[in-house]
């Protein structure tokens, strides 16, 4: 039996579990009722306090639907989500959330200023702190010089910046993050990734999709990889790129004759900076083995060991 309300927010606490699904699925049907796709098989996460965790999956492969879920703009067909303790469908803890969906819907008309006052009216905010508020993200998202423009003025990189001022407007303690650099440039994509990173060090829980995996791979503690709407890979980066059949040796100011040594006389020869351990491969090269083989071996989740083996 599982147990909910206080008992559940308790345990939460306890673990510093921020999010927890368990056989969490998703089904949309028609108009009558008939099966029309299956968005999200049973899913099973954990997502702790204070990590950047990153969704990755092609288009359909039920990023979106999991973020609505946790939401509660949807409902799961079966399974259950929790936030904060509560469950999902519990609106309540929105308060304590930041929500930047993928495609951005801001009124044209306001200017940045504006928008976010708007969004702080919504938190019952007081004036004050609206206005304290609103001057710092625009700051921080770098459109100082262009709070006063309209909405309808702006780059499809400047909207996307005043939206993840508007996703922060409430100081949240769990931030979701639905592409968050597409359309920026890539000094501004840097700035995006260096904001989510700080989001981190002010120890707020990040959850990001992307599609860009450079930028996932540079920012995110653990992933998760989604394919048709089944988990197929779980795991931190680094332990997910480190190719384990493989031994590297790096070292500096290493003689000709040093270089087919092993260790121990690596170090007879004064080699500087050492480095034994297991080479890494790329987030790209990652997520394509993942999504060939979920292909040709549907229902099956990848391993490391099938990869190594395979």
């Amino acid at each position: 039996m599982v147990k909910t309300g206080a008992a559940t927010s308790r345990g939460a606490a306890e673990t510093d579990v921020v999010v927890e699904t368990r056989n969490l699925s998703k089904t949309y049907r028609d108009f009558w009722g008939r099966r029309k796709k299956v968005a999200l098989k049973p899913l099973d996460l954990e997502i702790r306090r204070g990590e950047i965790f990153g969704l990755l999956g092609p288009n359909g492969s039920g990023k979106t639907t999991t973020m609505k879920l946790l939401l509660g703009l949807i409902f799961p067909t079966s399974g259950e989500a929790f936030v904060f303790g509560r469950e999902a469908t519990d609106v309540t803890k929105n308060e304590r959330i930041g929500y930047l969906p993928e495609e951005s819907y801001l009124y044209k008309f306001l200017d940045a200023e504006e928008t976010l006052d708007f969004y702080g009216r919504l938190f019952d905010m007081p004036a004050d702190e609206r206005r304290r508020r609103a001057a710092a993200l625009i700051e921080m998202v770098g459109l100082t010089r262009d709070r006063k423009r309209q909405l309808r003025e702006y780059s499809k990189g400047m909207t996307r910046r005043i939206g993840v001022a508007q996703a922060l407007i409430n100081d949240p303690e769990l931030v979701l993050l639905d592409e968050p650099t597409s359309g920026l440039d890539p000094i501004g994509t840097r700035e995006m990734k260096d904001l989510i990173v700080d989001l981190k060090a002010r120890g707020k829980t990040v959850i990001m999709c992307s599609h860009l995996l450079a930028d996932v791979e540079d920012v995110c503690d653990r992933i998760a990889v989604l394919h048709q709407g089944e988990l197929k890979e779980l795991g931190r980066v680094d332990d997910l790129l480190r190719v384990t059949g493989v031994t590297q040796i790096r070292a500096n100011g290493l003689s000709a004759a040093a270089q087919d040594e092993i260790r121990s006389v690596l170090a007879r020869h004064g080699a500087a900076d050492v480095e034994i351990g297991n080479p890494r491969t790329t987030l790209e090269d990652l997520f394509l083995e993942v999504v060939r083989d979920s292909q040709a071996r549907p229902g099956r989740r990848a391993r490391a060991s099938d990869r190594e083996t395979g």
